[in-house]
């Protein structure tokens, strides 16, 4: 389905894990941590307790690196039942730190598809991610991409309000918004809620937390390749 035949004027971005690759990355130091932990506890006992910490988290710390890394520590510490030693508690604060500072390589297309768009002329391009506001920054920068955008906003979640709140920040209505985006629970499902229409680009890794049941919707399409963005919105 093309979306010529609507009033598209906003195509909103998510960031990790669709403009750039992200979860690899955390996924790396999870089993870093895991080995670190070995004498305690298997990587499947690390990974389960990691998720079980990351979720009892998510209400006070949120989503984040620096979120991340507390649980990461945490965790550590109710695996080894107190016994972890301070160079391992330094070690795994190394890791989370390194979260920061990763390459933000842009994803395969995604450079060229943007600057079609940005070239068009048609659309305004928006980043909206979640997560922690300096740090979404700092990766936006570092990929070389914000020069397509004219507004980045991060959010501790996306839900409903969020998206309505950014429709009216924009001064659009929901139906008037694209959203473009990997996590069918973040970036999908509350975008058809409020009546954007949506692109859904799945990741080969998958965080946990961001996992969900994906339902069809008139204003969703999936899509394997970056690029397939310009045909749905007639871009030559």
């Amino acid at each position: 389905m093309r979306l010529t035949d609507k009033e598209i004027k906003v195509v909103a971005f998510d960031a990790d894990d669709t403009l750039w690759d992200c979860q690899s990355w955390f996924d790396d130091v999870e089993r870093e941590c895991g080995e670190l932990l070995k004498p305690w506890a298997t990587q499947e006992e690390v990974t389960k307790g990691l998720f079980a910490t990351e979720r009892g988290n998510m209400e006070l710390l949120g989503y984040g690196t620096k979120a991340f890394t507390i649980s990461l520590v945490e965790n550590a510490v109710k695996m080894t039942h107190g016994e972890i030693t301070g160079d391992i508690v330094l070690r795994l604060i190394e890791l989370g730190k390194s979260l920061l500072r990763f390459p933000t390589n842009p994803l395969p297309e995604v450079k060229e598809t943007l600057k079609r768009l940005y070239d068009d002329g048609r659309y305004r391009l928006v980043v909206f991610t979640k997560g922690e506001l300096l740090d979404q920054e700092s990766k936006l920068k570092r990929s070389g991409l914000a020069g397509f955008f004219e507004y980045m906003e991060t959010v501790s979640n996306k839900g409903m309000d969020e998206y309505v709140a950014l429709c009216e920040h924009l001064g659009v209505s929901p139906n008037e918004m694209v959203m473009v985006g990997n996590s069918f629970r973040s970036d999908i499902a509350p975008a058809l809620a409020v009546g954007c229409f949506t692109i859904h680009i799945p990741y080969h890794v998958v965080w946990e937390l961001e996992k969900s049941e994906e339902y069809p919707h008139e204003h969703l399409q999936k899509i394997s390749a970056f690029s397939e963005i310009l045909d749905i919105l007639s871009v030559k």
